[in-house]
């Protein structure tokens, strides 16, 4: 065999295989996996790079399942608050930036967590005080809300007459009139008067957004909406951009935006999109349905009404944005054409319908290799947790979100209520279960730290640079193991993204996506997951990141 272009060794490798074997070195040519073993310095040339591991854990690139680069890199560019935690530090960080950006039309940024307000609900009073010249608007960190001021509202004229849409509500004071928070379909009654993006800026993000990725040991994703969404506009062109000019490092499977206000009449624009948006290392093959809400504004779907916080039962159990009717035909008919459903569902309702439609989809066009999944899965009824081992549904896992914090303990437990707050991230029992499981972020929504991920999918409790203050753990008895955790970040998602065959794992033949970390994770207890860091991240080979 001829001399190696880069060389691993002297450190443990996670190889992520079926067997979960272990190894000291790795070979690489022409941007390939050649060898894996222990010895291998009969591959070591003149011309060869060696990395020496120093006892360090080398693993396969992390692949981010669900995960939005371009929002998350716009927001980088924009008034970012998510740095922030408090009330007073986003209004310094907003008159900052608006006193910086003194001719911008609007003031636009976001990434503000709802535990920082009373009720998860800002005001446009507070907002005024720092901006009131121009119209602003903030989404939060989930993307399922706004903070508006007075401008905003009076620009897109809203006022205590203004109905909710359905699929969305205005958040409103004792006599009606709103109060400066919009959420979910409500947004769309601002967002759609914001100017729009030009493609190169949306370029630019989505490059801000990779380099951050790569910093992360994130060397490929699942993209959960390409399509007009919010203010950003459709990630799919810059993706195309960035692709023909060589600069898109990353592996980058598009999920095309269902349109939730249309019905069965979009599918052949989705097909015609699949076809065009297609090019270098991007490929749009996946759907995605959002299918409810969030849990926070009592918008997630729920087989039973929510709490009033007192324990008794309210008349709302969230909104299912898709017809149940029309998502059991849409489903099998994306099916068929060789989509992947790629499926936003919070509430437990959510998960049962979206189960229910690959179930008619199985029905009607056999078993097929389309590997649908389900993303977030807060709460999930007993009763299906197997049925995603029995349907193929991939376990899209946000793992980071399953532990006790201020939003999780002041917005969400009191009104989910007994037994219902015990279903939320049943990792551990869908694992059990024989389900596939895959991970990712929701970047912007929250970090995309895969390791800070996996440190609360063990332990079931959020490392303290991601907690507030120390809380127990949160449903021990959902933990999975750090191999386990780990493979989904690798394997699985790779599984999901259909590049299981070219990468995931650390073998022979694959290509060479590769992070080296700074310590390996399995020598230390636990607790100490978090604390690990990405050290180097290469594609194919090629080093994208060094810390």
């Amino acid at each position: 065999m001829p001399y190696a272009d880069l060389v691993f060794t002297g450190g443990p490798v996670f190889t992520a295989d079926t067997v979960r074997s272990r190894a000291s070195a790795v070979a690489v040519s022409g941007g390939r996996i050649v060898a894996v073993g222990h010895d291998l310095g009969d591959l070591i040339g003149p011309s060869t790079e060696v990395v020496d591991l120093a006892g360090r854990l080398l693993i396969p690139g992390f692949q981010d399942a669900h995960v939005h680069p371009v929002w998350g890199g716009l927001d980088m560019l924009r008034c970012n608050l998510a740095p922030f935690e408090t009330q007073a530090e986003y209004l310094d960080a907003i008159a900052d930036y608006s006193a910086s950006h003194p001719d911008d039309e609007w003031l636009l940024g976001g990434g503000w967590s709802m535990s920082a307000f009373p009720g998860g609900t800002p005001t446009a009073q507070a907002l005024d005080r720092v901006v009131a010249d121009r119209p602003a608007f903030l989404p939060n960190r989930d993307g399922h809300g706004a903070w508006v001021n007075s401008a905003a509202l009076r620009r897109a004229g809203i006022d205590r007459d203004t109905p909710d849409p359905a699929d969305g509500r205005i958040e409103r004071d004792a006599d009606g009139t709103p109060t400066g928070t919009l959420h979910e379909g409500a947004m769309t009654l601002v967002n759609r008067l914001l100017p729009v993006e030009p493609p190169s800026r949306l370029v630019d993000a989505l490059l801000e957004g990779q380099r951050y990725l790569h910093s992360y040991g994130i060397t490929a994703w699942q993209d959960a909406i390409v399509g007009s969404y919010g203010d950003a506009g459709d990630p799919g062109p810059a993706y195309l951009a960035a692709a023909a000019s060589g600069r898109l490092t990353a592996r980058v499977v598009g999920a095309i935006w269902w349109d939730r206000s249309a019905g069965l009449e979009q599918i052949p624009s989705l097909v015609e999109r699949r076809e065009r948006y297609r090019g270098g290392r991007f490929v749009a093959t996946s759907i995605k349905v959002m299918q409810d809400g969030v849990a926070e504004n009592f918008t997630a779907s729920m087989l039973e009404p929510y709490c009033d916080g007192h324990g008794h039962p309210t008349d709302n159990s969230g909104i299912s944005f898709v017809d149940p009717e029309i998502l059991n035909e849409a489903v099998p008919r994306l099916d068929a054409l060789g989509f992947q459903v790629h499926f936003h569902a919070i509430g437990d309702r959510a998960v049962r319908q979206c189960l229910d439609a690959v179930e008619h989809a199985i029905a009607r066009n056999g078993r097929n290799d389309n590997r649908h999944h389900i993303a977030h899965l807060q709460v999930v009824h007993p009763d299906d947790i197997h049925r995603f081992r029995t349907l193929g549904v991939a376990a899209n896992m946000q793992s980071l979100w399953a532990a006790l914090e201020p939003q999780m303990v002041d917005l969400t437990l009191p009104f989910l209520g007994s037994p219902r707050d015990a279903w939320q991230y049943p990792f551990g029992a869908l694992q059990r279960s024989g389900a596939v499981l895959a991970a990712g972020s929701d970047w912007s929504v929250s970090s995309p730290n895969p390791l800070a991920a996996i440190h609360t999918a063990v332990n079931r409790k959020a490392a303290p640079e991601y907690a507030d203050a120390e809380y127990d753990s949160f449903l021990p008895e959902q933990a999975i193991d750090l191999t386990t955790s780990l493979t989904a970040y690798t394997a699985g998602s790779a599984w999901v993204n259909h590049l299981d065959d070219v990468t995931g794992t650390i073998e022979a033949g694959k290509f060479a996506d590769l992070v080296v970390l700074d310590r390996d994770p399995f020598a230390g207890p636990p607790e100490e997951i978090a604390s690990t860091a990405v050290l180097q991240t290469f594609v194919e080979g090629e080093r994208v990141y060094a810390g």
